[in-house]
């Protein structure tokens, strides 16, 4: 029996659960054009290669482009050759897209929120110019998990970001092919590839609480080891009979 080394087992898990998520929900479909959005991150660093090495299965065929958005207000120090240098290794072409956005031009979203709908509005703008269908994000499954649990915090709303979105207003689909793999294997794997961490020095970062709920995360793991496949498969098992019934008045003491 073949032995295995950490290193042959860390990338064959990470690419079963990889696969899977594609396969299971849909994501890649004959024909493809996909725009990876590179921001310079582990995550998009690892879904470069995942999806660079899966272009090349001959079935079912798809191509791929790769952005990386500069946001010019913001002090990123990306290297863009190291970038280049990565998307070149599987033959994907990289674009780089330069925008900005004025935090004071709506006060009642976060700069947070500005700067990211800003720099989804510039991949967007990059997919139509290069007939793409489809934009790949590099959200993993501690993403989407986090993003539940804020929602449902924060929002009253039992959402989070789905592996497949179909944006009907821009003919477009959001893809996200890692939203079966944990944070903890890509965290790994770029010990594994030496990924280069790009520098940042954000003034609002500090103001995001999705660092409170990866440590709730964590908490929940040490209360049950099973619990992300709780929380993964409570959104497909509503059980809407054991739930209120939506009122219209606010039940909130406020």
């Amino acid at each position: 029996m073949a032995q295995f080394t950490a290193e042959e087992k860390l990338i064959r898990l990470i690419d079963k659960r990889f696969n899977k998520g594609v396969v299971q929900y849909g994501l890649i479909e004959e024909g493809d054009k996909i725009l990876i959005g590179l921001s310079g991150g582990k995550d998009s660093l690892a879904l470069v290669e995942l999806l660079g090495r899966r272009s090349r299965i001959f079935k079912p065929r798809f191509s791929l482009i790769a952005v990386h958005v500069v946001m010019k207000n913001i002090p990123y120090q990306s290297d863009l050759e190291y970038l280049k240098s990565h998307t070149d290794a599987y033959d994907i072409p990289l674009i780089v897209y330069e925008t900005s956005f004025d935090p004071s031009t709506d006060t009642r979203k976060s700069p947070c929120f500005l700067c990211s709908w800003n720099r989804r509005k510039a991949l967007f703008t990059v997919a139509k110019e290069h007939g793409c269908n489809k934009i790949a994000l590099g959200h993993h499954m501690d993403d989407i998990l986090e993003t539940l649990l804020m929602n449902v915090t924060y929002q009253g709303a039992f959402s989070t970001m789905p592996p497949k979105l179909m944006m009907r207003k821009f003919n477009m689909t959001i893809i996200r092919p890692m939203c079966l793999v944990h944070e903890a294997d890509l965290t790994a794997l770029s010990l594994v590839r030496d990924y280069k961490k790009q520098e940042k020095n954000c003034p609002y970062e500090s103001q995001s609480s999705r660092s409170d709920m990866k440590g709730i995360l964590r908490q929940l793991e040490e209360m049950n080891p099973e619990a992300r496949y709780s929380l993964w498969g409570s959104m497909t098992n509503i059980q809407t009979d054991l739930l209120p019934e939506k009122v219209t008045n606010n039940i909130s003491n406020k």
